[in-house]
């Protein structure tokens, strides 16, 4: 079980390596047929399965379209979904078969979603190749998510000095809706000044004004995008405040119970 993330072509490629103990042609009807495709994947898929062939996704009544880019039976296929690119290689290995993933897309801040995402998908169709369709696949997803943030680098934010000042940047993806996440913000911060929608300001003991804004990001989770800027003081301070302030925000939605 491996997983990386890479930049290529100035995009995103996230790329997952399972072994599964079952041989290739079974996986295969798995990954393309649409009945099979129910079993193990969160929403509805049509597709017309030749080279060139139209693709369609509908998760919870978002509808996507896609089309097939390559096709080799019963080891390649490969297709457009939205402006992302998905290629599933079956590779024979033993008695199984070694299932190499590879998703590209432009929101690097969304690769922790993806990579928790595609391995609860592939652990329900491991399950599902099982004949346990529809099993708990026993993830712990918030905790998976968190996995691919450390791994992939996710929460490392910049900083940027100009003329005039410095900017410190941290964006992160997180498993809890805006709403949810807005009410432990708002605990945490409570003298913040509300300046939009989602939108928090104040000013930080080590200088500076710090923004935090959450807007809809991948999945069911909210994107926390938080700017500190300042004309002086030292901006490595800031970034590690900054760090700390996420940190404590984690926390406090940690200790909130899900319903996810």
């Amino acid at each position: 079980m491996t997983e990386s993330l890479r930049a290529r072509d100035g995009r995103s490629v996230l790329r997952m390596e399972r072994w599964l103990k079952h041989p290739p042609e079974k996986v295969w009807k798995a990954v393309t047929e649409p009945q099979r495709l129910a079993d193990w994947f969160p929403g509805n898929v049509t597709l017309d399965l030749r080279a060139g062939g139209a693709l369609t996704f509908d998760l919870d009544g978002d509808r996507e379209a896609g089309t097939i880019t390559d096709l080799d039976p019963p080891r390649l296929i490969a297709y457009t979904w939205g402006t992302d690119h998905l290629r599933w290689e079956l590779h024979p290995d033993g008695e199984g078969t070694r299932l190499l993933l590879e998703h590209t897309f432009d929101d690097r801040a969304g690769a922790a979603s993806f990579g928790a995402g595609w391995h609860t998908c592939i652990v329900a169709l491991d399950l599902a190749l099982d004949g346990r369709a529809g099993a708990d696949p026993g993830v712990d997803d918030i905790a998976l998510h968190e996995r691919f943030v450390a791994r992939f680098g996710l929460a490392e934010g910049t900083v940027e000095r100009d003329g005039e000042g410095w900017r410190v940047r941290h964006e992160r993806q997180l498993t809890r809706p805006v709403a949810g996440v807005w009410g432990a913000l708002t605990a945490l911060v409570p003298t913040g000044r509300p300046s939009g929608e989602h939108v928090l300001e104040h000013t930080a003991d080590e200088g500076g004004s710090v923004r935090w804004e959450l807007v809809q990001g991948t999945g069911h989770g909210a994107r926390l995008v938080l700017t500190h800027t300042g004309s002086g003081g030292d901006p490595a301070v800031a970034f590690e405040a900054d760090r700390a302030r996420i940190a404590d925000l984690l926390d406090r939605l940690e200790a909130v119970p899900t319903s996810r």
